[in-house]
């Protein structure tokens, strides 16, 4: 199996939007925060699908922007993944959007995306990445923690808003560089 990343560009922009983000929800992170530090046990869930978006990302924001980029992962020649990233306000490399299509999911892809996210905040001189999941998304927060990234915080109401008997938790994960 061979994964190759590719930098957005006008010759594959037709890629991007095209994984699928679905995955199954079977536990969650219940949080704990003592002394300043946010840790979490894993408690099984009755399982159910869960699909975010339709996500519908602009490839012009991300193709020869300064602070905007964007890569595609492919596997064997076949697109198997995308991540979106910026430089957020506070000077940190955002994760704006992440996804592996299910058939890639635990074949390194992510890793290997986030590791291509890690490099270019290095070269940009940026203290620090950040991303947000949600306590639902344990595969994904595994990944993170995996990938030196701890939790630096959590809101129990974000997406309230957009359902409002919610038991999503946004999670704030952060990698610092020094």
């Amino acid at each position: 199996m061979s994964i190759t990343i590719h930098q957005l560009t006008a010759d594959n922009q037709a890629d991007l939007n095209r994984c699928d983000n679905a995955f199954t929800v079977d536990a969650e992170l219940c949080l704990h925060a003592e002394d300043g530090r946010i840790s979490y046990t894993v408690r099984s869930v009755a399982p159910y699908v869960k699909r975010y978006g339709p996500e519908v990302y602009d490839p012009q924001a991300y193709i020869g922007q300064p602070d905007h980029v964007a890569w595609l992962a492919y596997v064997d020649g076949q697109l198997a993944g995308q991540i979106l990233v910026h430089e957020n306000w506070n000077r940190f490399a955002l994760i704006w959007d992440i996804v592996v299509d299910p058939p890639f999911r635990r074949r390194g892809v992510g890793r290997r995306l986030i590791e291509q996210a890690i490099r270019w905040a290095r070269n940009r001189g940026l203290p620090g990445a950040m991303l947000e999941t949600q306590n639902i998304n344990v595969g994904a927060c595994r990944l993170y923690g995996s990938c030196g990234f701890v939790l630096g915080g959590f809101d129990a109401y974000l997406y309230r808003g957009i359902t409002p008997d919610t038991r999503e938790i946004a999670l704030f994960w952060y990698l610092l560089f020094s």
